[in-house]
């Protein structure tokens, strides 16, 4: 049997710096009309979409493995699935999403009836980051355009062959006066936040998340901003120790570990320590090889961005060691290729740079702890994490975890599994982010909830009108026997 061709897409004419104001105008005018476009037409857009997405597997994924050096498999799974899964929920519900939303009328307003519209915002930026570049350039693209806007969307530079394909495939199924992608590096992104957006979306580190927002402020424009930070796993000393340690190693080694909602550090009872780092070194032999030289030749296994990453990871790792953290796995790096093996380091020290900055590589160190108090207080001490995971067959353990701390989702006994479920919201808080998507929460962010209260009686209201005097105190008293 032969290997079905990969696609191919017309390249569209390229878009520099210069060509920016003309596009944002082009869009501008299309605006209303892409706003006021019907829920058949809208699903018409994500059917279109998801046909071309089908049809491409292949030429994304080849894209994806000459940036990333990743696996289709690991891409089909964290990436292309994920969104037509997102593509499928949006059009299973748009209508209801659409639908005007009937709330309560109070006595004062007898005699009419209140809605929320969901409308458009209008003309929105999207600027996607290079973890995983298509999945989470797409998946926010697809709620802008069931919520009825206009998208300019600018992928990350570091994946260069990825962003083309984004770019020739979106091209091939939306005109540009409702769906661009624009390319380049930081000059593409700073001049596209010079323009008046009426919501960007941005996804990358909190630094940067700072500068978007103040750009954004200069317009007033709304924003969604997904960021990272250091997410923590708690594991009780009532967890499933082999449970834990395997879903703790695919979670961390996934992509390399360059996930936004990536295990960070462990934080462990130091009774099941020991044992925990075990299980997590059994569960990385059985995934990529029993030594680290083949779990760097693994095709399972993903690369480096760049080399700028491995040096940093490595030197973060001699740090520790040096400090006296031990090595349980990994630490051999394969410069060439960009890739570092799997590595856990047990007991890294408070001030080791592996547990200040958010690590973003697959390096995965583990604290032990006495009480669940110091692992909480250990948490607090940080800024408000993406994500944090519990461990543990105890519910009062869980509970206390998540009463005594916060961040932008959880799961329970698993890590990094909840984004997947359109259902749940998907974001930040705090340094960590702001707003939240997927499902309908992405259709939410992109959409202004608009107030619509219609008088259909004649009014009530006509008793506090001026002048004021006997007739409206009556009426404030009777309003407040009724009200309470």
């Amino acid at each position: 049997m032969h290997a079905m061709p990969i696609p191919h897409f017309a390249t569209p004419e390229p878009v520099g710096v210069e060509d920016l104001p003309a596009l944002f105008e082009l869009q501008k005018a299309a605006r209303w009309e892409v706003a006021r476009s019907s829920v058949d037409q809208r699903r018409a857009r994500l059917t279109a979409l998801y046909d071309a997405i089908r049809t491409d597997r292949r030429g994304l994924a080849e894209a994806i493995r000459q940036d990333f050096d990743k696996h289709p498999d690991e891409t089909e799974l964290t990436e292309i699935g994920l969104v037509l899964e997102e593509i499928t929920h949006a059009r299973d519900h748009l209508a209801l999403w659409m639908r005007p939303q009937k709330v309560a009328t109070p006595l004062p307003l007898a005699g009419g009836s209140s809605t929320i519209q969901y409308e458009a915002k209008g003309q929105a930026l999207l600027l996607s980051p290079w973890n995983y570049p298509f999945q989470l350039a797409l998946v926010p693209l697809v709620a802008a355009v069931a919520a009825g806007n206009t998208v300019i969307l600018r992928p990350s530079d570091k994946v260069p062959r990825t962003a083309r394909r984004i770019r020739d495939l979106v091209s091939a199924v939306f005109p540009r006066r409702e769906v661009a992608v624009v390319l380049g590096g930081h000059d593409v992104a700073e001049a596209l936040l010079a323009m008046p957006f009426d919501h960007v979306f941005f996804t990358g580190s909190s630094s940067v998340g700072r500068k978007v927002m103040a750009a954004a402020a200069r317009h007033l424009a709304s924003v969604t901003l997904e960021l990272g930070g250091k997410s923590p796993v708690v594991v009780d000393q009532s967890a499933d120790l082999p449970a834990t340690g395997e879903r703790l190693a695919w979670a961390k080694f996934v992509n390399a570990g360059q996930t936004c909602v990536a295990p960070d550090y462990v934080l462990v009872h130091e009774h099941v320590a020991e044992s925990l780092a075990a299980e997590i070194k059994a569960a990385v032999q059985r995934f990529y090889g029993s030594t680290s030289e083949a779990q760097l030749a693994s095709s399972s296994y993903a690369s480096l961005v760049d080399a700028r990453s491995l040096e940093r990871l490595s030197a973060g790792i001699d740090e520790a060691v040096e400090a006296g953290a031990r090595l349980v796995t990994g630490g051999l790096a394969d410069l060439e290729r960009r890739r570092l093996a799997p590595t856990v380091l047990l007991d890294v020290p408070e001030d080791a740079a592996l547990l200040r900055d958010e690590i973003f590589g697959p390096v995965l160190p583990i604290v032990r702890f006495r009480r669940l108090d110091e692992a909480i207080d250990a948490i607090r001490a940080r800024p408000k994490p993406l994500a944090l995971y519990v461990f543990a067959r105890d519910e009062a353990a869980i509970q206390k975890v998540l009463t005594s701390t916060s961040a932008g989702g959880t799961s329970i006994n698993n890590a990094m599994v909840h984004p997947a479920n359109a259902n749940l919201p998907f974001g930040g808080t705090g340094e960590s982010g702001q707003g939240k998507y997927h499902g309908w929460f992405g259709f939410e962010a992109f959409s202004n909830a608009r107030a619509i209260y219609r008088q259909t009686l004649p009014t009530s209201v006509k008793v506090f009108y001026p002048p004021y005097g006997t007739r409206t105190r009556r009426a404030l008293k009777l309003l407040r026997l009724v009200t309470g």
